[in-house]
């Protein structure tokens, strides 16, 4: 009997104990940052009961007390069955030596005859205030006032000389010697000149200890962004404005023992501004080469071809992958090369994953390349070229693929190498024309008279003589049409409205689709491009300003200029505010397409 107890439940106690130590949590966790001279604690939590805790040596702190044990107990009841969980705490109470980053080697601990690890710490030990600045703090304090050296934000470019085309991060960031800020509202600046990608930051922001020009703060990020600019010169990123409510304590006069014991706060209302920030942008160097797609950073180019043995009438793919850092998102498409007697499809860009970083925005851009070969032979498609200007080196650099050699098998429908043609009704559907040679007819052949021969008869001078009564009569009435077309800058402003139509359908599917980013940003386009095409002003030069100007040089009312203005506005601002409910979008996108179809009642041409 002993024997089969063993059998039968020896494998199921070592799965539960197997069970249980596979939910043993054995955690390390202390300040990321500390003040030197001040005490923090340092802490083990392991969820099991466990002994022989041993933690290394810590050089650049001093223990001044520990280790202490602490436990916890928690029982819960769910779906009939109950559960308990034991939680020791083991707490050191350290202090920093020196200033800089120090840290601390992961601790062992033995839970049911198992040893467990610990995770490493990184702390930063920040210098103490210098005495100027927290007097002047607890001045203001005692002042119940809130001063600029309470609270403050600050915007920080990473980089202050760039390339056109080149991102650099920009920061913005609060500080403050009190975490207890609310924040009303916020006015971040517009990034007029640039693009902007916006990197996601976490819903619960986390404050942190910073020095900062000799004082220690507590420090939040509030917005990062990498930005590309357009053009070249002198870009400015606006001020921003923010209303804060910091709570401050308030000192009174002793009136017993008790009113050291309670202190007593309110809440004080602070509006913060940032300074403005000027970038110096260079133009890319001369000397372009003839693959450049408007990449700026560092990439690399691969390719795919799906076969290289293929019939007639069948489908040839290339896929071109582009990877790398930069301005991925703004990059052409490399151009391949596909022999004359191919059917070429537009490039379709299949994938674009992308993710935005401190470091700027990497990723990869997959385009596929499609050709459908009408002739049986051997063809060569040549190699792909791409060039991009990298920042780290200052000069353009090239990339390219493999050539391809292609091999095209007849077609079923065809004996011989002979033409194939596409129905261009519908492409997908192609058919074998015949042979090359047609043999001469030696049965069956019946001769005709002069008489009924079409060649030199009046119906065939007739022919000749109405086509060109008929061109005579259009060049006439589409003269003017002639001329008007020879004005480029006149094409422009008579086709502004259907490109800004055609744009604006896109921004309407994707207002169905409830891409709110999207949206704003086709919106954007629509805009931006309608006012270029209309007012004859290339897009890199336009602004809110001379937009202004110009409309009202061709008697554009105040009031429709105001409602493109505000749009303008509306669309920059709801790409970084908070999600925007769909009415709104939808109000949004008939405002749009009523300013334009006013504009166009105004300005005609």
């Amino acid at each position: 009997m002993r024997k089969l107890f063993f059998l039968f439940f020896l494998p199921l106690l070592i799965g539960l104990t197997a069970e249980a130590a596979n939910d043993v949590v054995f955690k390390a966790s202390a300040p990321n940052a500390v003040v030197m001279g001040q005490q923090f604690q340092l802490t083990f939590t392991v969820n099991a009961e466990g002994k022989d805790l041993r933690v290394q040596e810590m050089p650049d702190f001093e223990v001044l007390f520990g280790p202490s044990q602490s436990k916890s107990y928690s029982s819960s009841w769910v779906n009939g069955k109950s559960a308990s969980e034991t939680t020791v705490t083991y707490t050191y109470v350290l202090l920093a030596k020196n200033e800089g980053t120090f840290n601390i080697a992961p601790a062992t601990i033995k839970v049911n005859n198992s040893n467990y690890t610990s995770n490493a710490l990184v702390i930063k030990v920040l210098p103490p205030d210098k005495t100027d600045d927290a007097a002047q703090s607890n001045a203001a304090s005692a002042s119940s006032g809130v001063s600029d050296k309470d609270i403050f934000f600050t915007i920080n470019a990473s980089k202050r000389n760039v390339y056109e085309q080149e991102g650099f991060l920009v920061t913005f960031k609060l500080y403050s010697r009190d975490p207890q800020v609310g924040l009303s509202d916020v006015k971040f600046p517009e990034f007029e000149g640039f693009l902007a990608q916006e990197i996601e930051l976490p819903e619960n922001k986390q404050w942190t200890m910073e020095n900062y020009k000799g004082t220690n703060y507590y420090a939040v990020i509030l917005r990062q962004t990498v930005l590309y600019p357009q053009r070249s010169g002198k870009l400015t990123i606006d001020a921003g404005k923010f209303d804060v409510r910091v709570r401050v304590r308030t000192q009174q006069p002793v009136r017993s023992i008790f009113d050291d014991f309670f202190d007593s706060y309110r809440d004080v209302n602070k509006t913060l501004t940032t300074t403005p920030v000027t970038i110096d942008v260079k133009p890319l160097p001369s000397g372009k080469p003839a693959s450049y797609a408007n990449a700026v950073g560092d990439f690399k180019m691969t390719s795919t071809i799906n076969s290289n043995n293929v019939k007639a009438n069948e489908a040839v793919t290339i896929k071109v992958a582009i990877s790398g850092t930069g301005n991925i998102r703004l990059i052409k498409n490399p151009e391949v090369v596909f022999p004359n007697d191919f059917d070429i499809y537009d490039p379709k860009v299949e994938k674009n994953n992308t993710r935005t970083t401190t470091a700027g925005v990497t990723g990869t851009k997959t385009i596929e390349y499609m050709a459908i070969p009408r002739y049986a032979g051997d063809f060569e498609i040549p190699a792909v070229h791409f060039s991009y200007f990298d920042v780290k080196s200052g000069t353009y650099k090239t990339t390219s693929t493999e050539a391809y050699k292609l091999h095209v098998e007849k077609g079923e429908g065809g004996e011989g190498g002979g033409p194939v043609v596409s129905n261009f009704n519908n492409r997908e559907s192609v058919k074998y024309l015949g042979q090359d040679i047609r043999y001469l007819k030696v049965k069956g052949v019946n001769f005709v008279s002069n008489d009924e021969i079409f060649f030199g008869s009046f119906m065939y001078y007739l022919c000749y003589l109405i086509p060109a009564l008929l061109f005579i009569v259009f060049f006439f009435i589409y003269r003017k049409q002639v001329k008007e077309n020879a004005n480029i800058a006149l094409v422009r402003t008579k086709k502004a409205n259907k490109m800004a139509v055609r744009r604006l359908k896109n921004a309407g599917k994707l207002l169905k689709e409830n891409k709110k980013e999207e949206f704003y940003d086709e919106v954007l386009r629509a805009l931006w491009g309608y006012l270029s095409d209309k007012l004859n002003i290339p897009q890199s030069n336009l602004t809110k300003d001379n937009v202004e100007v110009e409309l009202t040089k061709y008697g554009v009312g105040e009031t429709l200029i105001n409602e493109f203005m505000d749009i303008l506005n509306t669309c920059e601002f709801a790409r970084y505010a908070p999600s925007q409910a769909s009415d709104a979008m939808d109000k949004l996108y008939e405002l749009t397409v009523d300013a334009i179809g006013e504009m166009e009642n105004t300005i005609k041409k």
